[in-house]
């Protein structure tokens, strides 16, 4: 987010605690487009504030780190809360950051892509540090998200997703589901 907001990138950024939020404003096929963009934590403990979240987003970028397997675990219990919280026409896109590092790559770029395509969502490996794709991801994500919205009722991208919860966990529980 703020290699896209403020092309700047620090080597000591701290974790996201809560929720943070920028604001940028792009010019897409000629329409100014004023995106308002939030950047909510990965952790379990923040997930019953982050879930009130994405009732209003129109699109959400799923973010695991390529050098963390365990963060790429995750996306499924990410998914089962979108998929409890958000509006069914919000439109998802898949993002592997930390391309720039390839000799600690826990995740392949073909683990992403199927990923990305078992759930019917674009795919994108980036780094904020070099600067690759960032800005490509979330012109991609502007771009459909105005798509979608110029329709009076807009699809989701891929009608009933079945995403499954993590072994031993039921989608419909109520709890977290990690």
């Amino acid at each position: 987010m703020i290699r896209f907001t403020d092309d700047t990138f620090s080597e000591s950024y701290v974790t996201t605690i809560g929720v943070d939020f920028k604001i940028k404003t792009l010019d897409i096929d000629g329409k100014s487009c004023k995106l308002q963009i939030w950047d909510t934590a990965g952790q379990e403990r923040f997930r019953n504030i982050i879930s009130s979240y994405y009732r209003g987003a129109q699109g959400i970028m799923l973010v695991y780190d390529i050098t963390d397997l365990e963060s790429f675990q995750n996306l499924n219990s990410w998914l089962i809360e979108i998929e409890k919280n958000a509006s069914k026409n919000a439109y998802k896109i898949l993002v592997g950051n930390k391309c720039d590092m390839e000799s600690d790559r826990k995740v392949t770029v073909e683990q992403g892509k199927d990923f990305a395509d078992q759930y019917g969502m674009k795919f994108f490996e980036t780094s904020a540090k070099n600067s690759i794709n960032v800005n490509e991801a979330f012109i991609t994500m502007t771009k459909e998200v105005m798509k979608n919205s110029g329709k009076k009722n807009p699809t989701p991208q891929k009608p009933n997703v079945d995403i499954k919860a993590p072994q031993g966990q039921s989608i419909n529980s109520g709890k977290g589901c990690c």
